[in-house]
């Protein structure tokens, strides 16, 4: 019954892929009369910029194009050496995984890569084998029955992410960047494909382990449309203001908002 009901998750994630990927070529970078006005004012700091109702792509200047070489170089050296360094705490979470409830140690889910590309994204399994969500349409909740006890304790503290180093080595992802969405995401009940104006200019660049809407403490649920379209607005000031230095920043601010979490 659990390995119907995983098929049948994962072929509706694709069909919701398919989907996506058919009609965001009609909403991207398609001029928009209405942009609100969350979208368009300064995130945390960093500038959001926009010409006759369009998101201004970023130039592609020889300094970025040397970033982005660099920025992908990191991510192939630090997710290797994370991977190999964390691999005994890797090997603890998977044990802690198959005591709690004798399923699979990890989790796979359909996401939006760079230019809409569908990929699977790897996690630890947080939640029970037989109510895991494929699609990822339905977001965990504030003490959602679905989450194992160890669940609750690596999704505080981020450490169900950590498998996306893998994703990060082989392409898939960055370390930096705009966290994946799956396909048909929602906000606040509406699909963020509709909420948000441009909703594709955010996948410019390959998403990322952490991003700067997430440094930024916009974590969780998406239950309020302003604080969706707060989060989309960072990761369009992300794309257009993108510097290794940026990358950095993040990372180490990302730290600190795990080191609270965590002692919560």
């Amino acid at each position: 019954m659990k390995r119907t009901a995983n098929r049948v998750d994962r072929k509706t994630s694709r069909t919701v892929a398919a989907k996506f990927l058919r009609t965001s070529a009609r909403h991207d970078f398609v001029r928009t009369a209405y942009v609100p006005r969350t979208l368009t004012r300064p995130q945390s700091g960093l500038a959001v910029h926009w010409h006759n109702g369009r998101a201004v792509p970023p130039e592609a200047t020889l300094s970025r194009s040397i970033s982005l070489t660099v920025k992908r170089s990191i991510d192939i050296l630090a997710s290797a050496f994370g991977l190999l360094l964390l691999s005994p705490l890797f090997l603890l979470i998977a044990l802690w995984i198959k005591r709690t409830d004798n399923g699979p140690v990890f989790f796979r889910q359909w996401r939006l890569g760079r230019d809409g590309k569908v990929f699977a994204l790897l996690k630890f399994r947080s939640m029970y084998a037989d109510r895991c969500d494929a699609a990822g349409i339905r977001q965990a909740t504030a003490n959602d029955n679905r989450v194992t006890r160890i669940g609750a304790f690596i999704r505080r503290t981020s450490v169900d992410e950590l498998p996306q180093l893998l994703n990060v080595l082989v392409g898939e992802m960055s370390l930096v960047g705009p966290r994946p969405h799956v396909p048909g995401m929602q906000a606040a009940g509406m699909d963020y494909d509709d909420l948000v104006p441009h909703y594709a200019f955010r996948q410019s660049m390959r998403p990322g382990l952490t991003g700067w809407a997430q440094c930024q403490g916009l974590r969780g649920p998406t239950t309020d449309q302003i604080k969706a379209l707060k989060r989309i607005g960072h990761d369009f000031a992300y794309v257009q203001n993108f510097s290794l230095w940026l990358d950095a920043k993040i990372v180490w601010k990302t730290f600190g908002e795990v080191w609270r979490s965590a002692a919560q």
